[in-house]
């Protein structure tokens, strides 16, 4: 047997990772039998070859997947003490950046910079953020299926669109998840792991490589749980707890043997939630505006007069100057606050009186642009205005719901209340 130098060790675990189809290491058991070499025979050459830090080791004690560079290796004392195992299908040795930097022909990866990194050792769970813009190109998209809990979300191509000669392959693009980070002042970004990323078309990654933002970011910390850790997340966006305050306004309005509060309430889970429900990509007056018309919708709009059985007058009457009584019709708004002031009992009516009031100002905000031209500004402003109108308009809700399940028909169907929500774990970021 000629003598295996680190040389040929070190030749063979680079082809091995550059040629596979997902950046994998080479198992130890795959590695002893191209080289024809038995495991205890390699391992002083691999035990040099890491404290060279040329190449790492991943076993199946220290992840999940050993067969992918997840997060990166432990420290070298301790990849070193692993060597001796019999776990030989389950450990996986790979070339490491400071060797891959001088061997990887980055032609072969023209156009694709992502995968490039992969190539180059980064981890595959590495994250890099983007401007929120970059969402609007497959949001206003109809071609895509773009979906966004405001915690994480997915872009596909639609189903009549795959394959199709209707649309060019390079568009025909699948991201399998995205999540948010912030910088320290809570601005909010894109955050997509390279795993991903490195599977868009060269296309597609150069879209995403324009709009990358340099700095310090955090990932959201439920995002962060459930992908790298495994983990349920610890709350639910505020656009996800105003949608489940509506849908549980609806079964108080039910156990109430009333007709449903909302003419829509977007389903259980929130499932039929509209695509724009939820922070703005695009910190300009239109889009902030479009949000506040789509708000007031599920608002006021939203609101069905038959919940309140005629029990309050639907109309208004006026005496004119010339003596003549004009009736105007009352707005649902106002027909909730005086069936409200009517029929329920508050020893401290201010949480209703700066509901009503928030209410009213969506409401107001609504119809300015509707009589005013604006040039469509763009300022940083908008998402911190928005964030605070959506604080506002989910307290509102609540405190409508806590006041209708005062009824004492509602105490009695013991309505479910999720924990999340009860405990306020919402993220308002």
């Amino acid at each position: 047997m000629s003598k295996i130098t680190k040389n040929i060790v070190l030749s063979k675990v680079t082809s091995f990772y550059l040629n596979s189809r997902d950046f994998n290491g080479i198992t130890a058991s795959n590695l002893c039998t191209e080289l024809n070499v038995k495991w205890f025979d390699l391992q002083e050459v691999l035990k040099k070859l890491i404290k060279d830090n040329k190449v790492g080791i991943l076993y199946i004690n220290s992840e999940d997947n050993p067969h992918i560079i997840r997060l990166g290796f432990e420290s070298r004392d301790s990849q070193i003490s692993k060597l001796i195992t019999d776990e030989l299908d389950h450990t996986c040795i790979y070339p490491l950046a400071k060797h891959l930097q001088t061997v990887v022909d980055r032609s072969l990866y023209e156009g694709e910079p992502y995968r490039l990194r992969l190539a180059l050792g980064e981890p595959q769970l590495t994250y890099q953020s983007f401007d929120l813009l970059v969402l609007e190109f497959y949001r206003n998209d109809p071609r895509y299926i773009y979906k966004n809990s405001d915690v994480s979300g997915y872009i596909c191509i639609r189903e009549e669109y795959y394959e199709s000669t209707e649309m060019a392959n390079s568009d025909q693009v699948i991201l399998e998840s995205f999540g948010f980070s912030y910088n320290a002042d809570l601005n909010r970004y894109v955050a997509v792991y390279l795993r991903y990323l490195a599977k868009l078309s060269p296309e597609h990654q150069q879209i995403w490589k324009t709009k990358e933002v340099l700095g310090d970011y955090e990932l959201h910390p439920d995002y962060l749980r459930s992908t790298i850790h495994g983990a349920f997340g610890r709350g639910f966006s505020i656009f996800g707890a105003f949608l489940k305050e509506v849908h549980i306004i609806n079964q108080v309005a039910q156990s109430m043997n009333r007709s449903p509060f909302f003419r829509q309430d977007f389903g259980k889970y929130g499932d039929n939630k509209p695509q724009k429900f939820s922070f703005l990509v695009r910190p300009t007056l239109e889009e902030f505006n479009g949000f506040v018309l789509l708000l007031d919708k599920m608002l006021s709009d939203n609101i069905n007069k038959e919940f309140f059985l005629n029990e309050v007058p639907y109309e208004t009457e006026t005496e004119r100057k010339d003596g003549k009584i004009q009736v105007q019709n009352k707005g649902t708004l106002q027909i909730l606050d005086d069936w409200l002031r009517e029929y329920f009992f508050m020893e401290d009516w201010q949480p209703w009186n700066d509901s009503i009031k928030t209410l009213r100002d969506i409401r107001k905000l609504r119809q300015k642009p509707a009589h005013a031209i604006d040039e469509n500004i763009f300022d940083q402003k908008y998402f911190q205005e928005q964030r605070e109108l959506m604080i506002r308009a989910y307290l509102a809700i609540q405190t409508l719901r806590l006041m209708l399940s005062t009824h004492p028909l509602v105490d009695t169907a013991h309505i479910k209340i999720p924990k999340w929500l009860s405990e306020g774990q919402i993220w308002t970021y």
